[in-house]
């Protein structure tokens, strides 16, 4: 992977030089997060999502946030013949064996329902909080995977893991998913109740696309 070189040098890299990469989702807000991290770290690299070029969604069959990310990132590097990153997150409940895990996005059934999920984890954890008085522990966790090319045999892998509490109802009028009940106890606020900027420093993914950052730039 090049750098860009600054205007000052002899050289100077053109548009032709900049690479494509493809981001298995079409998720906005994750490519915003994306595209400013990227261009941050200096990577002369464009992230563009699957959408724009006409890639389906994979099967995602696997068993575990790994593997998802890499049938992802896989399926898009075939599909568009480049280097391919792909995300798979989730809301893991230990109380509940970690649920619902990777089945976050479709817990109630209905994928992206986010107001029937989050109705569907209070109801589970009604008769659980009843026995105890401790807070129910959870953690957001994304984990990365970038393939160079579809068959990759070696995958770079980034993982982030935010812990917290989960509540008893809804707080915060912002982000999205199980945010209004993922309890920050040393901020004193829910997920759905930070800026989006101070969210991003802190959440499962930024720590994930940090950690990738940190391995492309020593392994490229």
């Amino acid at each position: 992977m090049s750098l860009i070189i600054s205007e000052s040098q002899t050289t100077t890299k053109t548009r032709s030089d900049t690479k494509q990469w493809v981001l298995a989702s079409n998720n906005k807000g994750k490519l915003i997060e994306f595209q400013r991290l990227f261009a941050a770290a200096n990577l002369n690299v464009d992230i563009i999502p699957q959408g724009k070029l006409g890639i389906s969604d994979a099967i995602e069959d696997g068993l575990s946030f790994v593997e998802n990310a890499i049938i992802k990132a896989r399926h898009a590097s075939r599909e568009s013949g480049l280097p391919a990153i792909a995300d798979d997150s989730g809301l893991c409940v230990p109380i509940l064996g970690n649920a619902p895990g990777i089945y976050s996005a479709r817990f109630a059934g209905e994928h992206g329902n986010d107001a029937k999920n989050n109705a569907k984890l209070l109801n589970e954890l009604a008769p659980l909080r009843s026995q105890t008085d401790a807070p129910i522990k959870g953690m957001f966790v994304c984990v990365l995977a970038m393939v160079q090319h579809a068959d990759d045999p070696l995958p770079i892998i980034a993982e982030g893991l935010w812990q917290g509490e989960i509540l008893d109802a809804p707080f915060g009028e912002g982000g999205f998913g199980y945010d209004p009940l993922f309890w920050l106890p040393k901020l004193q606020q829910s997920a759905a109740s930070l800026s989006m900027a101070d969210k991003n420093q802190i959440s499962h993914r930024g720590q994930a696309i940090a950690r990738l950052l940190e391995q492309l730039n020593t392994r490229f």
